[in-house]
């Protein structure tokens, strides 16, 4: 079925033979056959294939991958390196740039965070092309709430950055004391200037993480 190749597998042991995965699963299996979909379907799983569970420190929470041709690729807010940075990225690089004096990457791939500790999950995991939200509501809910709910469960202390009214809607399944929770705006151009530029998000994670003995994280993208 789904190997990730780290301790994954053991934490997400038996999901995928559960109904709603399967069928799910069916679902997929017909539209990557029929449509255009996006990410290729070896690339679903990047976030977590990148993140070993034991490693996570920090947890973005993203929508649904971008839709159009080269740009997703399994991980939230990323794009593959020759694409145009999204403009939510682009804010994303300002806040670092005012928080932490990170200049802008050159690009919008963002395997370096992923290999560095941050979970970079969309709530749904796969897309048709130039369609939003085609593929919400056929399961992919259950499987990354059950992933944050996993995460949840574990002891060692990790951040969850919510930005968006659908990333802060996970919130309640984040219970553990042990975690810490940041909410803002989405870094959207139409909601940016709301609340995500100055929440101060990526030194905020880091101070609580070196609170707890844990190494911060290193948000260079290059």
């Amino acid at each position: 079925m789904v190997n990730f190749g780290n301790d994954w597998d053991t934490v997400m042991e038996g999901e995928f033979s559960l109904p709603y995965y399967l069928e799910l699963r069916e679902f997929l299996k017909k539209e990557y056959f029929s449509r255009e979909i996006y990410p290729d379907m070896n690339n679903i799983f990047n976030a977590m294939k990148h993140t070993p569970y034991g490693k996570v420190k920090a947890v973005i929470i993203g929508q649904d991958p971008y839709h159009e041709p080269g740009q997703a690729h399994g991980l939230c807010f990323s794009v593959q390196k020759g694409c145009p940075i999204p403009p939510s990225l682009q804010n994303i690089y300002k806040e670092l740039m005012t928080d932490l004096g990170i200049p802008p990457a050159s690009h919008g791939e963002l395997y370096k965070w992923a290999d560095n500790g941050v979970l970079l999950l969309n709530t749904v995991l796969t897309v048709r092309r130039g369609q939003a939200n085609s593929h919400k509501g056929k399961g992919w809910e259950i499987f990354t709430d059950h992933v944050i709910g996993k995460l949840n469960e574990r002891e060692e202390p990790m951040v969850f950055l919510l930005w968006g009214a659908n990333a802060r809607a996970k919130k309640q399944l984040i219970t553990n004391p042990s975690h810490l929770v940041l909410t803002a705006a989405h870094p959207s151009p139409l909601s940016a200037y709301n609340g995500f530029f100055g929440c101060r998000h990526f030194s905020k994670c880091n101070e609580f993480l070196a609170s707890r003995g844990i190494e911060p994280v290193d948000w260079r993208v290059e």
